[in-house]
């Protein structure tokens, strides 16, 4: 929620006091960019109101925008959050890989018109999957452990679509974006694949890639114990 900006969560919490009929604060399951889409997104609240669960997401999308769209609700234990309970996110980048445009892509893909190497991009992002010190590839400094666990990087080509898919315990501010320039400079021929282990090892952001715009960044999928 920001003071003076309109967000997703200041929207949601107005719709879910409208429909509650008091003020609630709602924990989401992490922050994004401005431009960052979401396909699937936990969001959690506590609420004394006796409407069903089942009943929320009806109720709720009568008082949301046509871009914010909630798809279900359930009770849960008191003990949940929907951050810190979280065990697992996925994420996809989607690039529009062609020398002309696609309007129908737009703020959905990135379009990137010079031509990528999948396999080339397939091989860097190799280099990242395990448990990693990514202090390389964040724009924030503060953070109280730069160490993460990537169980999956997959490139995949159809056509003109390039959708890099993400899979890991959780990620660090900027980090998929970093990681995505990182694979676009290896696909490209900027880079060579090797090159991504050792901008892990250097710890130095300014060894790791360009930051990838948020147009083409979805959280895809957030998984719970």
């Amino acid at each position: 929620v920001q003071k003076d900006l309109v967000t997703v969560a200041g929207t949601l919490e107005a719709a879910a006091e409208a429909v509650v009929g008091h003020r609630v604060h709602i924990t989401g399951c992490g922050r994004t960019d401005a431009g960052v889409h979401a396909r699937a997104y936990v969001a959690n609240f506590r609420t004394g109101s006796t409407i069903p669960p089942e009943r929320l997401p009806y109720a709720l999308n009568t008082h949301l925008p046509p871009d914010i769209v909630v798809t279900g609700a359930r009770e849960v234990h008191e003990d949940f959050n929907a951050i810190g309970s979280c065990v697992r996110k996925s994420y996809t980048y989607l690039i529009y890989n062609d020398r002309i445009r696609n309007p129908f892509y737009v703020n959905r893909a990135w379009f990137y018109p010079r031509r990528l190497d999948e396999a080339v991009m397939q091989a860097a992002a190799d280099q990242f999957v395990g448990t990693h010190d990514f202090a390389a590839f964040t724009d924030k400094k503060e953070e109280k452990s730069t160490k993460r666990t990537i169980y999956a990087i997959i490139v995949s080509g159809q056509g003109s679509r390039v959708k890099i898919r993400y899979e890991g315990t959780g990620f660090l501010y900027h980090m998929v974006r970093i990681l995505t320039g990182t694979l676009i400079e290896a696909g490209t021929g900027e880079r060579s694949p090797e090159s991504a282990a050792d901008a892990l090892r250097t710890l130095d952001r300014r060894q790791s890639g360009f930051l990838a715009p948020a147009q083409g960044l979805f959280l895809q999928e957030v998984h719970y114990r």
